[in-house]
């Protein structure tokens, strides 16, 4: 099952964590050092939903929240 968005093609993306020690250097401290970096994935929040599309037609898609909440589609009912 892919995790990409039916409607607005959201996908997930590749990134870091990164692992510091130390205190800001607003706060008084020498700075913030990185010691470690980890990958990770930005995985977007897909739901499967049934949706009514142009036609008229009802189907199943998978859907990001932010395109149900932006009301892109029109759930069915």
């Amino acid at each position: 099952m892919s995790r990409k968005c039916d409607v607005c093609e959201k996908a997930p993306v590749a990134g870091k964590t990164y692992t510091t020690r130390g205190i800001a250097i607003k706060k008084g401290g020498i700075g913030l050092k990185i010691t470690g970096k980890t990958n990770r994935k930005f995985i977007p929040n897909i739901k499967k939903i049934r949706i009514v599309t142009k036609k008229g037609s009802i189907l199943t898609a998978k859907v990001c929240t932010r395109c149900i909440k932006s009301g892109k589609i029109t759930k069915s009912v």
